[in-house]
């Protein structure tokens, strides 16, 4: 990353961060608990090809819950009734899948913990000191509970999530509505605010948003994909995005 895009990144007047696998490694939980509800369910339907990590960035990553079940079933050529969010967790619809796997991830979660990545942390923390307000912006329903167990809750003054998609009726990644709503929110233009995403999805609902620049991290989908979907720059963690004297200071 050149000095002037780290100058451009810490000039902003907001920035806007996905919440899984940009400040929190909680996208490798999701992952396992994708792979644990799927694998047990297509074994269910007799297909053979087994589920894998591409899958998860395929059809799942960055979307809504339900929109990844259906994506990964309709792969496989299976089709179940979409239910309604309230099914239990072992219902055979969508719903029910979705809420399966999240009670895995609820459990994980609650079970090991999480902890931000140190470069996301030292970004978020070289943001408050300088007055850059920043917002979290996920697909996720379980948002909160992940801020909250990694310290980081109070960070944020506005959180757009899949709970406020839901209430609200906002359209999920890889439409813009929700990262337009969280700038709106904090009182900035998106030409004047920041996307940081590791999703094909997300980064291409921040292209489309206009934001000023859309920072894709490169924690396994291929920076080759991410530029592909709008990304003007991708690093593998967000301390590149350090002014070189902040590395050197551990700030």
């Amino acid at each position: 990353m050149t000095p002037q895009q780290r100058a451009r990144f810490f000039d902003a007047a907001a920035v806007l961060f996905d919440l899984d696998g940009v400040l929190t490694p909680t996208a490798e939980i999701h992952m396992r608990a994708w792979s644990e509800l799927f694998t047990a369910e297509l074994a269910r339907h007799g297909v053979q090809q087994q589920y894998t990590d591409e899958d998860y960035f395929r059809y799942v990553d960055g979307r809504p819950r339900y929109d990844g079940v259906q994506a990964v079933l309709q792969s496989r050529g299976i089709d179940l009734p979409y239910g309604d969010p309230s099914d239990a967790a072992g219902a055979e619809t969508v719903c029910g899948l979705g809420n399966r796997k999240n009670a895995v991830f609820g459990e994980t979660l609650e079970r090991e913990g999480i902890a931000p990545y140190p470069g996301s942390l030292a970004v978020v923390d070289r943001l408050g000191m300088i007055g850059i307000p920043a917002a979290v912006v996920s697909s996720s329903k379980n948002a909160r509970q992940v801020l909250e167990a990694a310290h980081l809750l109070d960070r944020f003054p506005v959180i757009v999530d899949g709970v406020v998609a839901a209430d609200e009726g906002i359209a999920g990644k890889p439409a813009p509505d929700l990262f337009l709503t969280a700038a709106e929110r904090l009182g900035v233009a998106p030409s004047h605010a920041i996307v940081v995403e590791d999703a094909v999805s997300g980064v291409a609902a921040g292209a489309a948003g206009g934001f000023a620049l859309v920072v894709g991290v490169d924690r396994g989908v291929g920076a080759a994909a991410l530029t592909d979907a709008g990304a003007d720059v991708v690093v593998s963690d967000l301390a590149e995005l350090l002014p070189a004297e902040a590395e050197k200071d551990g700030s």
